[in-house]
């Protein structure tokens, strides 16, 4: 009988189906978060305001919590980091836009920081599920 090596096809079919339940929690999240952006879009709030206050995307973020052992040392991991850091980078962002907004000078300053913001998380949802469904890992920051 063959060994299966971690070169053998069979090896990477095993490893496919042990990802399918995560690969299916991560399409969940990036699903969140798109209806987050997109009730953003559609409605009076903001992009990145529904990104980090709506439900959907804390949802989202619960599950990554309760999820990422499952994927840990895996190219799934890459996904959670993404999505962990989407979410966190546009918060802290908003947060800044927040303190500028207090400010009359830094009123225009905030609305581009919000627009900004949420361009940049549209990027993020997108870019990275297109990755997720072409089962490729996200890049690592420096």
């Amino acid at each position: 009988m063959e060994a299966i090596t971690a070169d053998n096809s069979d090896n990477s079919n095993n490893s496919n189906d042990m990802l399918a339940g995560p690969r299916a929690w991560a399409h969940v999240m990036y699903g969140l978060h798109a209806l987050s952006a997109l009730s953003g879009i559609l409605t009076s709030a903001t992009v990145v305001g529904a990104f980090v206050f709506g439900w959907p995307s804390i949802i989202a973020i619960i599950i990554n919590v309760a999820t990422k052992d499952q994927v840990r040392g895996t190219w799934l991991a890459t996904h959670w980091r993404w999505q962990w850091r989407s979410f966190w980078f546009a918060a802290l962002w908003l947060m800044i836009a927040g303190l500028l907004f207090i400010t009359l000078i830094g009123i225009p300053t905030a609305l581009l920081a919000i627009i900004g913001t949420g361009v940049w998380v549209l990027y993020r949802v997108i870019r990275g599920w297109l990755a997720l469904l072409d089962r490729r890992a996200m890049p690592l920051p420096l």
